[in-house]
């Protein structure tokens, strides 16, 4: 390295080999081992071919260079060319002037340890907090001389060991001073903030040794971290200062976990310490990570015994949140990790069964969604979500079971699973995250505990929609009427019996239709439209059938309105038929009863008008479909009575009587031949319900053949058109009954025609494969010994037979 201005380089090489210094105005040189340097350019000569005597003021050369010599010592100058190598005569471009050299003087024989007493009285001064006597600027000279000397060595060693002294000498001060944790703390804090801030001071001192020396010198520490080493093996390898300094720490983040206020400062202090001297991880982490979960764990057994879920679960929230600022504030970022894995192992993976056996129902029994969702986080974290779902497949077969079990519920059996699903829907959504495993538990939940009983909600859907679509419902304007239906078909598509749901719905389709009670086409065509798409275009025909009937007959009475034979004939009444497609509809018991003479007048009328345009076909009358608007002319007003054709048929034998005439329970039997139970239900709504148009004699609500009627010449309403009740269209239990017998039978049909479907196909087959392929192909529910016996019956009327070699093997009879 070069220097200029009488300034030395710094590095070892220099201190071995000093170098020629050439300068332009004040040339000195120093000549060592033939080198030499100048401020800009150097050149160097071999030591076989000239050289400098350092001891004469002459200069000396070979033979060969005696001109150069000559140059030399005569003239005080030389020539340079632009090369590095010196050629003898060629044209100088440079003068140097050549000094006489000088010695290098020797050092005082006490140099060394007079210097080294005064840096040792600062670095005591430093040590005891007092005034340096000395300014900053002699100390670092001092240092950097006894450096420049070669006495860097010693000097490390001597101001290590006076470091060493003192902190041996702090390590006894802590020993004297172990008291309470805090205090104790506290002298650990001060000492290390002591230590520090001398380390500082000294290095500042002895900044040239560090930048030199120490940094050149491969094996030996900085003198910061040399200091870092004295305080950790003397101090922090002091077994019983390591302890207590443990002990007090763990205290400390133990009060604040439970809730007291502690010195955060003193914490985040002593652990800087404890990772600056390398320790942290050995000498804190282990045993903080270890008692912190000796008090999760304790606090685990307690409060989730103790609280409830929701509560618990805010708690532990709570707790890892505090325990992630305690990451920021005063632990090493890399504890973070395994301490918030012990935590949530603690408080959420070892009480998790408990929680969810003890609150999970209340919770979505509740409608809880806050809590709910802080559940599925929590157990999202630990990898229990399975156990949650599980227990929440449990709780909706539980809960639906409830529903679809009770009875007494019937009524409001879909209501009440609408409103279910509903709230389920809306935890999946809001708490579980829209977890598509959730949802297929929700859906496989719904669909065991909906078909315990196989046709009841089959039913009872069916009824729930005609509910909706008759006329009279103005709970819903169209778009909630919309979304009800998309609700109802969720849970249509859970139901394994949707043969059952279309014999009911075709039923009081059947009513809607023939009766007009639906409330809207559109929403009667939007609910075809819906099982057309969920079920397939067969399980709608029949349906379709009904409406496409109901177009034809409105076209046939324009056409028989037109006629000659019914403007003559149906001046005062208007006659309506609907004629309909015996398999579309629903199948019903035909009636032998007597009409009114002119009510069978106009019925030949339109059956002779009808049998003219289809020939071949024939019509059968389903009176118990029928229905009639009379006029009713009273004392206190004239009113219109929607009734029944039954109802109808006994009022109008009042007309040929006097005002106070009576009629008894045998005599309009026999009039109108109107079957016994049927006929006991139209009295029973003409004179005991809420719109009495006849009084009964005696009173009371049971009809008995011994019973008379007369008209009520007192009857008043408020409203000019009145509706009785046809009680006779009431669904009725029978009813019910014959509906679900027909659907059975219909099965049987299906099994049937499957069973020789496959057997016609394959032509043998075992039992156990033919019954495989028919849970294959039947899409309603049917229980083993159901098939069997429709096999039997097969053989038994030679479709099929045993196999003669193996019985468990049919054979098809072509």
């Amino acid at each position: 390295m070069f220097t200029t201005n009488g300034q030395t380089s710094t590095g070892k090489a220099r201190e071995e080999n000093p170098k020629l210094t050439v300068q332009s105005s004040q040339q000195s040189y120093h000549s060592s081992n033939g080198s030499t340097s100048a401020g800009g350019f150097g050149f160097s000569i071999p030591s076989g071919s000239s050289g400098f005597n350092t001891n004469k003021e002459n200069i000396t050369s070979s033979k060969h260079d005696q001109t150069f010599g000559k140059n030399l010592s005569q003239n005080g100058s030389f020539n340079s060319s632009n090369n590095s190598r010196i050629g003898l005569g060629k044209t100088p471009v440079k003068k140097l002037v050549i000094k006489s050299f000088k010695v290098k003087p020797k050092l005082p024989e006490n140099y060394e340890s007079d210097t080294w007493e005064k840096l040792k009285g600062a670095v005591k001064a430093v040590h005891e907090s007092q005034p340096v006597p000395d300014s900053l600027e002699e100390l670092y000279k001092a240092c950097e001389n006894l450096c420049h000397h070669k006495m860097a060595n010693s000097l490390y060693r001597k101001l290590k060991a006076e470091c060493e002294s003192h902190v041996v000498e702090e390590l006894g001060k802590l020993k004297n001073n172990i008291t309470t944790n805090e205090i104790f703390l506290a002298a650990v804090d001060n000492c290390w903030k002591n230590h520090c801030r001398q380390m500082i001071m000294i290095r500042s001192i002895f900044l040239y040794l560090d930048r030199t020396y120490v940094l050149q010198t491969s094996g030996l520490s900085s003198l910061w971290d040399m200091g870092l080493d004295l305080y950790r093996d003397y101090v922090m390898e002091s077994k019983e200062i390591r302890k207590k300094t443990l002990d007090g720490l763990l205290g400390l983040i133990e009060k604040e976990r439970s809730g007291e206020s502690i010195n955060r400062a003193i914490l985040k202090s002593l652990l800087r310490m404890f990772i600056d001297l390398g320790i942290y991880f050995s000498g804190f982490e282990s045993a903080f990570l270890e008692s912190t979960e000796l008090f999760y764990r304790k606090e685990s057994d307690t409060r989730a015994h103790g609280l409830e879920v929701s509560s618990y679960l805010l708690y532990v929230e709570q707790k890892l949140q505090e325990e992630k600022d305690r990451t920021l504030h005063y632990l090493d970022k890399e504890t973070r990790k395994p301490l918030i894995e012990l935590i949530e192992r603690e408080l959420i993976a070892r009480p998790v069964s408990l929680l969810l056996e003890k609150g999970f129902d209340g919770l979505v029994a509740n409608d809880q969604k806050e809590d709910l969702s802080r559940l599925y986080s929590l157990l999202a974290r630990v990898g229990h979500l399975n156990q949650l779902k599980t227990f929440f497949g449990v709780y909706v077969k539980k809960a639906g079971l409830e529903i679809v079990t009770d009875v007494s519920r019937d009524n409001t059996m879909v209501q009440d699973l609408l409103n279910f699903k509903l709230k389920l829907d809306g935890i999946l959504a809001t708490s579980f995250q829209q977890n598509e495993s959730f949802f297929n538990t929700l859906k496989e939940s719904f669909e065991s505990f909906i078909n315990v009983r196989q046709n009841k909600p089959a039913e009872m859907i069916a009824k729930f929609v005609d509910s909706k679509l008759r006329t009279g419902n103005k709970t819903a304007t169209d778009e909630e009427l919309e979304s009800i239906l998309d609700n109802v078909l969720i849970l249509f598509r859970f139901i394994q019996g949707k043969d059952v749901f279309e014999a009911f719905y075709k039923r009081d389709l059947a009513k809607r239709l023939l009766l007009n009670k639906s409330a809207s086409f559109d929403a009667e065509k939007s609910m075809l439209s819906k099982l057309k798409t969920e079920c397939g275009a067969s399980f709608t025909s029949k349906l379709e059938g009904m409406f496409k009937d109901m177009d034809v007959s409105r076209d046939i009475m324009i056409s028989f309105r037109q006629t000659q034979k019914y403007q003559e004939l149906c001046k005062d009444i208007e006659l309506n038929v609907s004629v309909l497609t015996q398999g579309y509809w629903p199948t019903y018991t035909p009636t032998e009863i007597t009409l009114p003479e002119q009510m069978t007048e106009y019925q030949e009328v339109f059956k002779a008008f009808y049998l003219s345009k289809h020939h071949g076909r024939r019509l059968m009358w389903q009176h118990s479909l029928g229905h009639c608007v009379l006029k009713a002319y009273f004392p206190k007003g004239k009113k219109e009575l929607a009734v029944s054709l039954y109802q109808a048929m006994v009022l109008l034998l009042f007309n040929s009587m006097e005002i106070d005439a009576k009629l008894s329970y045998k005599e309009i039997s026999a009039a109108t031949n109107i079957e016994l139970k049927e006929l006991e239900r139209t009295l029973q709504s003409l004179a005991c319900g809420k719109v009495r148009v006849l009084t009964k004699y005696p009173k009371g609500r049971e009809i008995a053949e011994t019973d008379s009627f007369s008209f009520n010449k007192d009857f008043t309403a408020p409203l000019f058109r009145i509706k009785v009740n046809a009680i006779q269209m009431k669904e009725t239990v029978e009813e019910n009954t014959n509906t679900t017998e027909r659907v059975f039978q219909d099965r049987q049909y299906q099994v049937d025609a499957a069973i020789v479907r496959i057997m016609k196909t394959r032509k043998q087959l075992s039992h156990t494969l033919l019954m495989n392929e028919l849970f294959e192909q039947l899409r309603f529910p049917v229980k083993a010994s159901d098939l069997k016996k429709r096999i039997e019956s097969l053989i038994d009327r030679e479709y099929l037979e045993r196999d003669k070699t193996d019985t468990s093997v049919y054979n098809y009879l072509a």
